[in-house]
Formats: C-alpha cells, sequence, structure tokens
C-alpha cells in the first residue's frame, strides 16, 4: 500500500498560500455546507494541512481532531489556532490510513485534497479508517481530485489540456513544471486521483450509505456519504451528479 511519500515538511508555505487561494476557500465552503457540522459534533479533519478546514470547523463544533502526515504542517495549525484563541482543535502526526483514534468517537469526517496522495489500496484504507472512527449515522465529505488520464473521456480530455495550457502560460517555468510530472508520471510518482465512479463504488464497498460524488467545474469534486445507523443496513449508492 503506498501512503503520501512526498517530504509535505518542505512543503508547508507552499500549502499555505494553496488554502488561501480563491479555489480552495469556495472548496472549503461547500465541504461545510454539505457537512453541516452541529455544535455538539467531534470531527476528524483527515489531511489536515495548515488548517484550512479545522481552524473554520474549530468555530462551530464542541473539538475537531487534525491529522496530518507532517510534523511541519501541525506545528504549523496549532500555531494558527493558538495565535486566534482557538482551544478545541487536537492536532496529530499520523497517517489516513491509521487514524490514531479510538472507534466510533466522531460524528465526522472531513478531508481535502489529500487523498489523491494514496494509490487505492491507500484510499480503501482511508475509507475504512473513516468508517471505523463514525459513530453511527457519522458523516463524510471530502474534495479531491476526481479524474483520471484516460483520454476517451471528455471531462477527462478537458482537465488535462486545461492543466498543459495553464502551465505553458507560465512560461519556461511552467514548461519545465510539465517535464518534470512528466518524469514523475513515467516513474511511477505522480499523484494518485480517482474517478467519480471509482469513489462511489469504493465508498459503497466500505459500508457507507446515502452516498453521492459531485463533481466540479474543474478537475475536482466532493464526495459525502453516511456510516448507516443498523451496522446490518446496505451501502447504497446513487449516480454521479453532472
Amino acid at each position: 500500500m503506498t501512503t503520501m511519500t512526498k517530504d509535505w515538511d518542505r512543503h508547508v508555505i507552499d500549502a499555505e498560500q494553496i488554502a488561501r487561494g480563491t479555489g480552495f476557500l469556495h472548496l472549503r465552503e461547500r465541504i461545510l455546507e454539505l457537512a453541516a457540522p452541529h455544535e455538539t459534533d467531534v470531527v476528524v479533519d483527515v489531511g489536515c494541512g495548515t488548517g484550512l478546514l479545522a481552524l473554520r470547523l474549530a468555530e462551530r463544533v464542541e473539538r475537531v481532531w487534525a491529522i496530518d502526515i507532517s510534523a511541519s504542517m501541525v506545528d504549523y495549525l496549532r500555531t494558527k489556532a493558538a495565535s486566534a484563541g482557538i482551544e478545541n482543535i487536537d492536532a496529530a502526526v499520523a497517517s489516513a490510513v491509521s487514524l490514531p483514534l479510538v472507534d466510533a468517537c466522531a460524528d465526522l469526517v472531513v478531508s481535502n485534497y489529500c487523498l489523491h496522495h494514496l494509490d487505492a489500496a491507500g484510499k480503501r484504507g482511508a475509507l475504512a479508517e473513516a468508517f471505523r472512527v463514525l459513530r453511527p449515522g457519522g458523516r463524510l465529505v471530502f474534495g479531491d481530485m476526481m479524474f483520471d488520464l484516460d483520454p476517451g473521456d471528455p471531462r477527462n480530455r478537458a482537465v488535462i489540456a486545461g492543466k498543459v495550457r495553464a502551465m505553458l502560460q507560465k512560461g519556461p517555468a511552467g514548461v519545465l513544471r510539465l517535464a518534470k510530472n512528466a518524469i514523475r508520471l513515467a516513474s511511477g510518482r505522480w499523484e494518485n486521483p480517482a474517478t467519480a465512479d471509482w469513489w462511489l463504488e469504493a465508498l459503497a464497498g466500505a459500508g457507507f450509505v446515502d452516498v453521492h460524488v459531485d463533481l466540479l467545474h474543474h478537475e475536482g469534486g466532493i464526495g459525502h456519504a453516511r456510516r448507516p445507523l443498523d451496522a446490518g443496513m446496505t451501502a447504497g449508492v446513487l449516480p454521479a451528479a453532472a
């Protein structure tokens, strides 16, 4: 099983700048809208980074467990929380596939642009962990890249073409980045985004019900589902949104 092998401790500043961008702020608000957090909720933020979701959720819920594989990200988040006087965030260094939490301790699990760094087995492991820590009836909401490199799909073609155009518009630096990405892809070190259909199947396979995947206008999408109240319930799947 491949987990997040990138040295994220070296990318804290990059992650924070990305999190402050308009696109990610809009995505955060959409995730929060779907999550519908309650003031008594205990929340787990998987791949919390510098706190895009955790800090906003802490204003609305009882407690946030913020989990990230990078110690530097976790330290950055702790400092931001302290500077805001936020005392209901507990941040820990751990992997999405092995959450340091007891069973059925959370009402809500969220994640944003973390899971595409895992291979298929890792994604399924992360879903199993989310299911494990959720209480019956608990909700899972996550945003992530949702496309693949199959050129036969029109959306895939549009996403890939848009990424290439965006890099080329940056001039020599963009061309260099494009070349680096090509090398990473050829060597098997590129990210591992999954399609909406893959997520629908994986969520249902993990035991979730009320499964939805909403594709966004760009490369991403949002998955949301619920742990059944009755462990004997059969997982259900709804079609992906256009």
